[in-house]
């Protein structure tokens, strides 16, 4: 009486347990398969692109920082 609902039900679990992994590595593989390496004109322009994201962000947070600590100090030197 192998064929019991207990182990059959293990058994299901033990394959979805590896099926998982299985497919995370197969659709890795396959991603690695498809991408290729960006020729000189693309990186610089993603570089270029990343750069300026870079500098928008940290020229948001300066402001919002500059802006932030008078009105701290305001809100903080009433009490």
């Amino acid at each position: 009486m192998s064929d019991s609902p207990s182990s059959s039900g293990t058994n299901n679990t033990l394959v979805d347990l590896i099926d998982g992994p299985r497919q995370f590595m197969k659709d890795g593989v396959q991603l690695m398969t498809r991408c290729a390496k960006p020729d000189r004109k693309e990186f610089i322009q993603v570089t270029q692109a990343v750069s300026i994201g870079f500098l928008i962000m940290g020229f948001i947070g300066f402001f919002v920082k500059l802006v932030h600590i008078p009105i701290n100090n305001i809100i903080v030197g009433r009490s």
